[in-house]
């Protein structure tokens, strides 16, 4: 009876001191809020006491990995949903606007039919992309850099096609990448060396490159080493998953191509440019298919397509004088460099392994070196098959040029989105005198993360100041700490590849920054404020896009997906269960998403998600729970194909 009657009091005091401590956190969260309000008395003591007290962290989302079964507890959201079915197994790897069987009916002159041609309305599909079978989480940066899980891009044509280059290998179960490429096939660390001994990559004055025709990315991926963050962006073409190999690595990477239409980036981006055996043709093609009379094939030579230059310069494939490098010119900044390492550049040596005309060698060289110089660009360096040229540092260098090139007369240049590519050079902004660099003195990284963009302080942004940029930094930290409050591995290395649907001033990618992540800024073509060239200046990477169409990349390719206030945004311009579907398409199994919105949009949110194999949860905005705003947290569950037929 004793034993008894000591159980029970033991329970009515472990009663009573769990009603205290909930008590003691419901009073210090509402007196938090209260004093947040503006209406309290004691702000600061109160404003510590609810930041000890840390009443808010979610108990019933896993953020850990297990590569099989569902990832985390059952949610305790509304029951009330539809329920989304996985798509068919043949749409694993189903990239909506970059679809095969779509291409193949455009034009592939100018490389239309590799562009985006995304599904009408009725075309899209609602349904969950599947995993496939034996998919596992990728290994963490740096080793995900040499290694990837063969089941999540089960495709071994590289390793037979590109043997030779080191590009890639197949060892059991896994990928290594040796860190080759067909222009440096013993390694990406020599080759980048060489290009540091004339490019200033190790004092962090280059930051940002882009990558023309990337392959695996392998130039990208071992740019790390120097701080550069490298856009690499390569077709769905014949070279199977090259792009898909470069995300399930850890590094930044689209499907593109340098067709008909302007590229997804902002005026002045990129510090860096580079082309290693890209097949993009940089000069002018005259060679017309009438032409086709003058060449000697036999009709085996056609059959068995030996001739390499055949595919690439016959097909129709012909753009006007140097639109490609102009192209090029707009997205690079004054004093950026632009490096185009292969044959061409070496032809003398290289015009028999190529199988092409001495003279056709050394007539499209010559008119790279003219585009070139009419760009007002400088040659500083070429040495084997690499050569470096640089672009002038304000428009007062180039007018003594006897040539100008035609200037565009767009007002707006960073108007791109699905705008054709002219034959034209985007006008250097004005600049004060003739050794003042247009966008400013070059800032080194990471100075140049939290520095006053140029953009900002000269007042290009309307209505974005100093202190509005300052004040808008100063959120994104404290916003960012919360988040690491709730999804505690969130700078562990658990999340290699995140992407920001709504960058802004690239504050969130600037709070989060760490050499175990890199975050893809989208700035969405319908935002109210361009700040893309923001996010440049500061040593990001970003791109523009229309969330109401898929992104140009391949399933399962991002760890985290932020989205702030992206639904309000799209709110009477496209359907938000598209949108979802397409996070959900791009989201890895048993990634997270971060979604700050309205509640009463997050409540619709919730329940559509509520269909589609995530936990989620909808907390109190950091401030406390008299603000409008939100936040819902989720956790994509692990499904692979082999279960698709399994309820959610």
């Amino acid at each position: 009876m004793a034993t008894k009657g000591n159980s029970g009091e033991n329970r009515t005091r472990g009663s009573m001191s769990l009603f205290i401590v909930v008590g003691l956190c419901c009073f210090f969260y509402i007196l938090g809020a209260w004093q947040r309000s503006g209406f309290g008395k004691g702000d600061s003591i109160a404003l510590e006491i609810t930041k000890k007290t840390d009443c808010s962290i979610l108990s019933n989302l896993n953020y850990e990995t297990h590569h099989g079964g569902d990832a985390g507890t059952v949610d305790d959201s509304e029951s009330n949903f539809q329920e989304f079915k996985p798509c068919d197994d043949r749409y694993i790897d189903y990239t909506p606007c970059q679809d095969q069987m779509r291409a193949m009916l455009f034009p592939r002159k100018n490389m239309n039919y590799r562009e985006r041609h995304c599904p009408p309305p009725d075309e899209k599909l609602h349904c969950l992309i599947p995993a496939p079978k034996g998919y596992a989480t990728p290994f963490r940066w740096p080793k995900s850099r040499d290694y990837v899980p063969y089941a999540n891009a089960p495709y071994k044509s590289l390793t037979v096609e590109k043997a030779v280059q080191n590009w890639i290998q197949y060892e059991g179960n896994v990928f290594r990448f040796p860190g080759g490429g067909t222009q440096f096939p013993h390694g990406a660390d020599a080759y980048i060396e060489e290009l540091a001994s004339v490019i200033p990559m190790d004092s962090g004055m280059v930051r940002t490159a882009l990558d023309t025709g990337c392959g695996v990315a392998s130039w990208g991926a071992y740019l790390f080493k120097k701080n550069v963050i490298t856009m690499s962006f390569a077709p769905r073409d014949s070279h199977e998953a090259q792009v898909q190999f470069a995300l399930e690595r850890g590094v930044p990477a689209v499907i593109g191509v340098l067709g008909t239409i302007k590229l997804p980036y902002s005026s002045r981006a990129f510090d860096m440019a580079h082309c290693s055996r890209c097949l993009i043709p940089w000069s002018a093609n005259e060679l017309k298919i009438s032409a086709l009379k003058d060449l000697k094939f036999s009709t085996i030579t056609w059959i068995l397509g030996i001739q390499v230059y055949v595919n690439r310069y016959i097909m129709e494939i012909f753009s006007a004088d140097g639109m490609y490098m102009m192209e090029i010119d707009r997205v690079l900044r004054p004093g950026g460099y632009w490096v185009l390492s292969g044959p061409l550049i070496n032809w003398r040596t290289n015009y028999q392994a190529w199988q092409r005309p001495i003279k056709e060698l050394e007539e499209e060289q010559r008119k790279i070196e003219e585009i070139a110089k009419l760009l007002c660009w400088e040659k500083k360096h070429e040495k084997g098959e690499t050569a470096i040229w640089q672009k002038r540092i304000n428009y007062d260098y180039c007018q003594e040029q006897d040539t100008q090139p035609t200037m565009c007369e767009s007002t707006d240049a960073e108007d791109v989105w699905y705008k054709k590519m002219e034959a034209c050079v985007t006008p250097y902004p004005e600049t004060t005198g003739p050794d003042k660099v247009v966008g400013g003195t070059w800032k080194s990284f990471p100075e140049r993360l939290n520095a006053v963009p140029f953009r900002i302080s000269s007042g290009s942004i309307k209505g974005i100041g100093v202190e509005a940029y300052q004040e808008d930094n100063r959120s994104w930290r404290k916003h960012v700490n919360s988040y690491k409050r709730i999804n505690k591995i969130l700078d562990s290395g658990r999340y290699r590849n995140i992407m920001d649907m709504n960058a802004g001033l690239g504050s969130f990618a600037a709070a989060i920054e760490s050499p175990k992540l890199w975050v893809m800024n989208v700035m969405p073509t319908i935002a109210e404020k361009d700040t893309l060239g923001v996010i440049y200046e500061r040593g990001l990477i970003g791109i523009y896009h229309d969330w109401c169409e898929a992104f140009s990349t391949y399933p399962r390719t991002y760890d985290l997906i932020h989205a702030n206030g992206v639904f309000t945004l799209y709110k009477d311009k496209c359907n938000a269960e598209d949108i979802l579907l397409e996070m959900d398409r791009i989201l890895r199994p048993e990634g997270a998403v971060i979604i700050r919105d309205q509640a009463d949009v997050l409540v619709k949110v919730r329940k559509i998600v509520g269909g589609m194999r995530w936990n989620t949860k909808i907390i109190d905005h950091e401030d406390g729970p008299l603000v409008t705003e939100k936040i819902l947290f989720a956790v994509k569950r692990y499904w692979v194909t082999e279960n698709v037929t399994s309820s959610p």
